[in-house]
C-alpha cells in the first residue's frame, strides 16, 4: 500500500469522525464517549483498508463489486448493531 493511500484513508476517517464531534457541541442528542470515537475509528479505518486491498488485488469488476458489497454490508450491519442493537446481541451491550 502506498503511503498516499493510507493518508487519504486516515483523512477521510478523521473527517467522518468530525461530524459527531461537531454535532456534540451543538446538541445533547449526540452523546459519544471516547470509546465510541475509538471504536468507530477502528471500524472505519479497517473498512477503508479492506476496500483499498480489494481494489488493488482483485482485477475483474464483477468479483471486485461482489467483495466490496460484502465488506460494506458487514460494515453497515456492525454499525447498526453498535448504534441501536437491532439484533439484540451482546456485541451491542444488549
Amino acid at each position: 500500500m502506498k503511503m498516499k493511500s493510507l493518508i487519504i484513508i486516515l483523512g477521510v476517517v478523521g473527517a467522518i469522525l468530525l461530524i459527531p464531534f461537531i454535532a456534540m457541541q451543538f446538541t445533547s442528542e449526540v452523546d459519544w464517549s471516547l470509546f465510541d470515537f475509538i471504536l468507530m475509528g477502528i471500524l472505519l479505518t479497517g473498512t477503508g483498508l479492506l476496500i483499498e486491498l480489494v481494489i488493488r488485488k482483485i482485477k475483474t469488476n464483477p468479483q471486485r463489486l461482489m467483495v466490496l458489497g460484502v465488506i460494506l454490508l458487514g460494515f453497515f450491519l456492525i454499525w447498526v448493531e453498535l448504534a441501536v442493537g437491532i439484533f439484540g446481541s451482546p456485541f451491542a451491550g444488549s
